[in-house]
């Protein structure tokens, strides 16, 4: 592969790493502290483009994996809360909606939700169910022409502002569907919203539902091969918010090594210190390329899991370890509550999570060795 960028994919890089620096690094750390869903950002970046990237047209632009990649890298960098936020809405919030909605879902939902304008939200995760789908105990049973939902889902990205849910619900043993319900619907109701440590202003919140209409998309028994067609981009996209976060807290602790000097010299003259610089340097490096080669193989249509995981698995990693090296070099400035870097550091560990624990990875890298 050759990991140059093309003019498209360059041109996408400075519009959002641009967007980044003048509008959401200056808010980065009040959405940190005042935690609240950021809808002016979330509708510039659907004024950008980046919801509507997957898709093709005329509902979206239809491009590649890697050019998804390179905008959420920008965003990112900019604010990790406002880049989980928006890779939700970007793919799993919308994407069982566009493949399998009818055609005025699409226009009600969709279409808006690719401007920013209305938010989409999946619920898959419950108090005891994760990884392991099965143990999913939401029930859907016929009723007529609909189905009636009842559970309880938890960890639900963007549910207290969302306007309509994807929800993962048994049909009956071992079959799992994927049904469409809409705010407002009777028996709806939005629980506690869950208080995190890092990627505050990313809401996240319970959802119960008690006998709730909801529309099946697709078809029934086929939720978990769907989750399954996308679940590498979704990994590979999240490896992306990590090589943006990583850079992040690279470049705040290369700038502060610069400045800060002990002993008559910069701290970055010290051997110590530069060790810490290149070793953050030179896994950053290793977890792009990785990004990039598996986001270049879903564009080519190889086979795409394997490499994916071990994206994700790295790339969360490598940066959990770079927002580490950063505070240790920045010692009690990076400790400080007006330092970014104590938020790198609490952010990062959101990407050890997202998309799959680096143990799941890890039992699943094993599997297709």
């Amino acid at each position: 592969m050759d990991y140059s960028l093309t003019e498209e994919q360059e041109a996408i890089r400075r519009t959002f790493h641009a967007f980044a620096e003048r509008e959401v690094r200056p808010l980065a750390r009040r959405m940190d502290e005042e935690p609240e869903f950021p809808r002016a950002l979330f509708r510039r970046v659907g004024e950008l483009g980046l919801f509507g990237m997957r898709y093709p047209e005329p509902l979206g632009t239809g491009v590649d994996v890697v050019s998804s990649v390179v905008a959420l890298e920008e965003l990112a960098w900019g604010s990790l809360s406002l880049a989980a936020a928006c890779t939700m809405q970007s793919l799993m919030g919308t994407w069982f909606v566009h493949s399998f909605g009818s055609p005025e879902q699409k226009e009600r939902l969709l279409v808006p939700a690719m401007r920013g304008e209305r938010i989409g939200a999946i619920c898959m995760t419950e108090p005891n169910a994760g990884s392991d789908l099965l143990a999913i105990a939401t029930t859907a049973r016929r009723d007529g022409a609909s189905w009636r939902l009842s559970g309880s889902k938890t960890w639900v990205t963007s549910a207290p502002v969302a306007d309509f849910f994807t929800v993962f619900a048994r049909t009956g043993d071992e079959r799992l569907g994927v049904f469409l319900v809409e705010r407002g619907a009777s028996g709806l109701e939005i629980g506690r919203t869950i208080e995190k440590l890092g990627v505050k202003s990313s809401l996240t919140s319970e959802v119960h539902f008690t006998d709730v209409a909801g529309t099946l998309l697709g078809e029934d028994g086929s939720g978990a091969k769907y989750l399954r067609e996308i679940l590498a981009e979704i990994r590979v996209g999240t490896a992306a918010l990590a090589l943006g976060l990583g850079r992040a807290a690279y470049e705040e602790a290369r700038r502060y090594a610069g400045e800060r000097a002990q002993f008559g010299k910069p701290i970055d003259r010290y051997q110590a210190v530069q060790m810490h610089l290149a070793d953050m340097a030179t896994e950053l490096e290793a977890a792009r390329r990785l990004t990039y080669w598996a986001a270049w193989r879903s564009d080519q249509n190889l086979p795409n899991a394997r490499e994916a995981s071990m994206a994700k698995l790295f790339a969360s990693e490598v940066t959990h370890r770079v927002c580490d090296g950063a505070a240790r070099i920045t010692a009690s400035y990076g400790f400080a509550s007006d330092s970014p870097i104590q938020r790198y550091v609490r952010d990062a560990r959101f990407l050890l999570i997202g998309g799959g624990t680096s143990e799941i990875l890890r039992i699943n890298i094993a599997r297709e060795a």
